[in-house]
């Protein structure tokens, strides 16, 4: 877990102390942590005077907003109806057995997490998934399993 320490401080005197600066906060903290903590959301909330609720609601509601620790590589995989109709079923397939772990789940290393998302903007060159902020568009099984394999090897 990290401290939380002067980071939400410095975040609201960046982007304000209104409603409207929980997101950039919110955000800032998952690029510096690459998750949430409980501590983290309190803080926010009272730094921004809202409730913890609400920063919680909103952080929950976002897949980009990790409330978990997640593995060093997050594989978003699209999971609309474009991507399903492609073969993002094989996708998740291929990934699921290279990296011995189920959708939702990281491996026991902290290397690798898995999750399916919404809509990731390339529907265009469908199946697509992300690993961490990178696209990668038009998979195949094959070609996943390059790119995974890549990822393995960092």
């Amino acid at each position: 877990m990290y401290q939380v320490g002067n980071l939400v401080k410095e975040l609201s005197d960046k982007h304000g102390h209104a409603r409207e600066s929980l997101m950039p906060i919110l955000q800032a903290i998952v690029l510096k942590h690459n998750y949430l903590t409980d501590e983290a959301m309190v803080e926010v909330a009272r730094e921004l005077d809202i409730s913890a609720a609400e920063v919680y609601g909103t952080a929950s509601f976002y897949t980009f907003l990790d409330t978990q620790v997640k593995g060093k590589y997050v594989i978003r995989v699209c999971k609309t109806i474009t991507c399903s109709m492609k073969g993002k079923s094989d996708i998740i397939q291929t990934i699921e057995e290279m990296l011995k772990i189920k959708v939702g789940e990281t491996t026991p290393d902290k290397q690798f997490s898995l999750i399916e998302t919404n809509c990731i903007g390339w529907c265009h060159k469908a199946p697509a998934i992300l690993i961490n902020e990178l696209p990668y568009t038009e998979l195949t099984p094959e070609k996943v399993s390059e790119i995974i394999k890549d990822y393995m090897q960092k």
